[in-house]
């Protein structure tokens, strides 16, 4: 018994990212909380899109700006960990109070959400006072609550399992942790759409509220006993903190991290701008329904671990994350051209191979950049943690700036196309989809010639494996 036991731990998934400080029972328990965060970004980016554009018939730009606020907030998890890096707590805990405040967002968000929506839609027959702007006021602050919640939660998640872990698993770890994310965001997607197979307003509200008491269940149960208490003395807590002033002045010096970080703005750009668009243009051009279309995200994150495991080959054999980053962009093009002429075609096949693509690309994308942050040589004030943060930063706000500027370009495009502006060739409701796709096929060509100078920079990542990919201290 004592032979088969170690056997079928030595042959699961990820068994060798479990250590003495972290066993395999207690790091899958942990990885909980990325769970509960992919649950949360499908609502946000998935389903409650599509509801609001569709159902509730909330224009476009709104909603963009609306799902955009969770991820503006983003450049702040470098804050967010640095400050549960240098916390001075009696007791010693520095990352469980951030998972705790963290929950508590999120499940605050979640909870206001689904009255929020109901008087956004414009359901206010059960509300004493009809007060102008109340339902986007509403809305936005939910969605606010629940990306603070999100961030903090997955930002102090991620430090305490790369405390726990030793220096030979914490990659094994992290990459663990991004692949529960994953995992979290397919499987919610499926029982998401399972649940709004046949659509109303009740069962909306209730998958909303179920996922709010499941994200407090989900993360309390991975902070339980996760952290040691290790009380501090008097003048450990009366120690003053490091600044960044110097770090980042060391930082902005290197020849390659600004082109680095256009890189990365303008990729993300590309491939974000559609966040909002897609489960849309599946349900009003294509026809989708709600439980069709929230399988897209189901779609998408499986491209998205198709590009993981490819990217874990390809680095592992010592390729240059800048050429894997520029695979990823060419999927880009492919993936955005499925989607464009999946409408013509009328082929729901090449729609779902569309998103398939774009979260294979774009995941391998960011794992490339990723990689080329973790790699770039750094001073003795200008640490990694400083080059993540710039990494995640730029990401954050180009995912931001195009989820809103998507839902911007289909609102007015579509404006012009109801008053014959463009012409009975273009009078078509797909129009202001097939622009944001172009433009951003567009973006992704701009993004391949900044990234063209970088293929030639030299890298740590070796062929017998002095960088493994593991995605460590991963800020996204």
């Amino acid at each position: 018994m004592s032979m088969l036991k170690r056997i079928s731990i030595r042959y699961l998934p990820f068994a060798d990212a479990a250590s003495e400080g972290l066993p395999l029972g207690q790091l899958l328990r942990l990885s909980l909380f990325q769970v509960s965060v992919g649950m949360a970004a499908v609502l946000l980016l998935g389903t409650l899109n599509r509801v609001m554009i569709v159902e509730l018939q909330v224009p476009a730009f709104l909603v963009a700006m609306m799902v955009a606020l969770p991820v503006l907030i983003a450049p702040f998890r470098a804050l967010l960990g640095f400050k549960s890096d240098t916390y001075k707590s009696a007791i010693g805990w520095k990352r469980i109070p951030y998972l705790w405040f963290g929950t508590l967002w999120q499940f605050g968000g979640l909870a206001i959400m689904p009255a929020s929506l109901l008087v956004l839609g414009g359901d206010v027959t059960q509300v004493a006072h009809d007060i102008p702007f109340a339902g986007e006021a509403l809305a936005g602050i939910a969605f606010l609550m629940t990306g603070i919640g999100m961030h903090m939660t997955q930002t102090a998640g991620l430090a305490l399992a790369a405390d726990r872990a030793t220096d030979e698993t914490r990659p094994r770890v992290v990459a663990l942790l991004y692949v529960m994310f994953l995992v979290g965001m397919g499987v919610s997607a499926i029982v998401i759409g399972w649940l709004l197979y046949e659509f109303t307003p009740l069962e909306l509200i209730q998958v909303i509220q179920g996922a709010a008491v499941l994200t407090v269940i989900l993360n309390v149960t991975a902070l339980w006993k996760q952290e040691r208490v290790l009380p501090m003395t008097k003048a450990q807590r009366a120690e003053e903190g490091p600044t960044f002033r110097d770090a980042w002045r060391d930082y902005a010096s290197g020849g390659t991290a600004g082109r680095l970080l256009v890189v990365v703005f303008l990729g993300t750009m590309a491939f974000n701008m559609q966040d909002v668009l897609l489960e849309p243009y599946g349900g009003e051009i294509l026809g989708l329904s709600v439980s069709a279309t929230t399988l897209l995200t189901a779609t998408w994150a499986g491209g998205a671990l198709v590009g993981f495991a490819m990217a874990a080959r390809w680095l592992g054999q010592g390729i240059n994350p800048y050429r894997m980053a520029a695979r990823g962009l060419l999927a880009g093009l492919a993936a955005f051209s499925a989607v464009i002429f999946s409408n013509p075609w009328n082929s729901l096949e090449l729609f779902f191979i569309g998103a398939c693509a774009i979260g294979f690309g774009g995941g391998l994308f960011s794992v490339a950049t990723l990689t080329a942050a973790m790699t770039m040589p750094t001073s003795a004030n200008a640490g990694r943690g400083l080059a993540l943060g710039a990494w995640g930063a730029a990401q954050a706000t180009a995912a931001g700036l195009s989820i809103a500027l998507g839902g911007a370009i289909r609102d007015f495009v579509n404006v012009l196309v109801a008053s014959d502006r463009l012409g009975e060739a273009l009078s078509n409701p797909a129009t202001g989809y097939s622009v944001v796709y172009h433009i951003e096929l567009l973006l992704i060509f701009a993004t391949l010639v900044a990234l063209g100078p970088l293929v030639r920079t030299r890298t740590t990542t070796t062929q017998d494996g002095g960088h493994k990919l593991g995605l460590a201290d991963l800020p996204t």
